[in-house]
């Protein structure tokens, strides 16, 4: 039971797109990642998620529309809806999903996908 200080969990590491969990709880995890450019298209079949800016500007791309967040402001997306993040500008972002969810849905890609359980 030690506390969790973002700032220095997100100093930690400098890639794009590669989620580390910082908790699990009830078997959810609590992840950061740092996001730039576009990542693919995609659903989760089961998971939901839920994406909370730190820092930065970083939106969610549905097929009928975009939401923008800004530091302090989060997205739910619900399980089974085709979606893609994005940031035009390095951005930092909390995400809520169960565990063990592939950060890549149903897409399989060699560059996006991330290795699971990274813990920090």
């Amino acid at each position: 039971m030690e506390k969790i200080v973002l700032t220095e969990k997100f100093a930690l590491f400098t890639e794009h797109w590669q989620p580390k969990i910082i908790a699990s709880l009830n078997g959810q995890e609590v992840k950061i990642a740092k996001v730039m450019g576009e990542f693919p298209w995609h659903h989760h079949e089961r998971e939901d998620e839920l994406f909370m800016v730190w820092r930065g500007k970083f939106r969610v791309e549905f097929r009928d529309h975009v939401v923008e967040l800004g530091p302090g402001e989060a997205v739910m997306v619900p399980h089974g809806i085709e979606h893609r993040t994005a940031a035009d500008e390095e951005a930092e972002i909390l995400i809520f999903e169960p565990a063990a969810t592939r950060n890549t849905g149903n897409v399989e890609d060699k560059y996006f996908t991330a290795a699971q359980g990274v813990k920090i």
